[in-house]
C-alpha cells in the first residue's frame, strides 16, 4: 500500500487516543495510547491490509455495531511505527492537532511519568484538548484539569496526490 494513501486513511476513519482508566480492584489510574481505525465488517480486508503494511496491531470484532477495528496500543510499537510513520507522511486534517497531541503524551509515557500523579494530570491535561475532550467521569476524577492549547493545523498548500 502506498504510505500517502494509509495517512489519507487515517485523515478519514482514524483515531488518535489517549486513554485514562483505573486498574482494575483499585484507586490508581493510569493512561495508555491506542491508533486505530475502524471499519464495517465488509471491508475488512482494508484493515489487514493496513496491518501488513505496520506490520504491528491487532484486528478485533465489535459485535455491538458490526465493525473490525485495527489497533495498536503497544508503546514500543506506537513510537517505533505509528508514530514515525505520520512524522514523514503527516496528516492534512485537523486529526493532525490530535496527532501532536498523541505524541506528546507517548513521550510523557515514554519517560515513565504517566506513574505519578504529576504526570498523569499532565496527560489529563493534553487529553482535554484531543478529540472530544474529557468524559464527565474523568472530569470528576480531575476536577482541576486545564486543558493545553490545542494546536493549529492550516493547510497551507495543496496535497501531493502521489
Amino acid at each position: 500500500m502506498n504510505p500517502k494513501y494509509i495517512t489519507g486513511f487515517t485523515d478519514a476513519e482514524g483515531c488518535f487516543c489517549s486513554n485514562i482508566f483505573k486498574v482494575k480492584a483499585s484507586k490508581i489510574r493510569t493512561a495508555q495510547l491506542v491508533f486505530s481505525i475502524s471499519l464495517k465488517k465488509a471491508d475488512k480486508a482494508i484493515l489487514d491490509r493496513i496491518q501488513c503494511f505496520f506490520g504491528v496491531g491487532k484486528i478485533k470484532y465489535g459485535k455491538n455495531d458490526d465493525t473490525f477495528s485495527y489497533y495498536v496500543s503497544n508503546i514500543k510499537d506506537l513510537r517505533e511505527v505509528i508514530i514515525p510513520h505520520f512524522l514523514k507522511y503527516p496528516l492534512i486534517t485537523q486529526k493532525q492537532a490530535d496527532f501532536e497531541l498523541f505524541k506528546s503524551v507517548a513521550e510523557l509515557i515514554n519517560n515513565k511519568e504517566h506513574l505519578t500523579i504529576e504526570g498523569l494530570q499532565k496527560i489529563v491535561n493534553i487529553r482535554a484538548s484531543q478529540n472530544l475532550g474529557l468524559s464527565d467521569v474523568l472530569k470528576t476524577a480531575f476536577p482541576n484539569f486545564d486543558p493545553v492549547p490545542r494546536p493549529k493545523v492550516e493547510a497551507t498548500e495543496k496535497p501531493d496526490p502521489n
